[in-house]
């Protein structure tokens, strides 16, 4: 009997084993799905724009600690500007758009986005309790040559108020191919009041004809996004029906139901 309990024992370890270790071996690792660099001679240098999305295909961990690499080189294939760029947390199974701009002192020929790998974490709760940020009345004009700001406004689908929120501005051609964009901060987000956000994004090359804006929470982990959703969610139509109660009803009554 002892050693029935043994063997029993063994083998629901050996697959508990197995089946972390096959969670282990599913989880994909980020993609930089869309990169895109732009150079501009300024009075200070040579200044390098850059916009780029990650992406998770994990829908039950978040990436962490991530960072954007990027480099610049010369004609004669000289590094002139290197940079890391920490990145926030990438929420399960959606995208992380960001974007920076940096100055070399010499003249770059070729820009490289690349990234340094995630550290992955458990979601704690569903996927989809992780609401997404909406933004509003978004609005995209043109400045000077190669600059648009992106106006908006963005709200807090979450009871808890959300101390600082990054919102980024992706702008695109007709095709929909990645153009350039810019990021800012929004402090205090609540539910009753939505914020207005200013991004100026410069850098960019060709027509802009679409502007994609997203919010995520602003930390390199998901313990600031946890802790809003932790909070609860405010009800998405918390008004009350304008329409009289119908005088009977109008569907059939369930089975087993023998009431007059």
């Amino acid at each position: 009997m002892a050693a029935a309990l043994a063997l029993v024992v063994v083998v629901v370890a050996a697959g508990c084993s197995g089946e972390t270790s096959e969670n282990k071996k599913q989880l994909a690792p980020l993609t930089l799905k869309e990169q895109v660099s732009s150079i501009d001679k300024s009075s200070n240098g040579y200044v390098v724009t850059w916009a780029g999305v990650l992406g998770n295909a994990n829908r039950w961990h978040f990436g962490e600690n991530a960072v954007a690499l990027i480099s610049a080189r010369d004609a004669a294939g000289k590094e002139v500007l290197r940079m890391e760029q920490p990145l926030d947390a990438v929420p399960p199974g959606r995208s992380l758009a960001f974007t920076g701009q940096a100055v070399a002192k010499a003249a770059p020929a070729s820009v490289k986005v690349d990234y340094r790998p995630a550290s992955w974490r458990p979601v704690k709760r569903i996927p989809s309790a992780f609401r997404r940020f909406p933004v509003s009345d978004v609005a995209t004009d043109k400045l000077e040559a190669g600059s648009y700001l992106v106006t908006g406004y963005v709200s807090d689908p979450f009871r808890k108020a959300a101390n600082s929120l990054v919102v980024t501005a992706l702008l695109r051609d007709e095709a929909g191919a990645l153009l350039g964009g810019g990021t800012t901060f929004v402090d205090d987000v609540r539910t009753e009041m939505k914020r207005r956000f200013v991004i100026t994004a410069s850098g960019v090359k060709g027509k802009v004809a679409d502007t994609d804006v997203s919010v995520r929470t602003w930390g390199a982990t998901a313990k600031p996004y946890e802790e809003l959703v932790a909070g609860g969610t405010v009800p998405v139509n918390v008004a009350k029906p304008t329409t009289k109660p119908f005088a009977k009803d109008r569907g059939y009554p369930p089975i087993g139901d023998r009431r007059p």
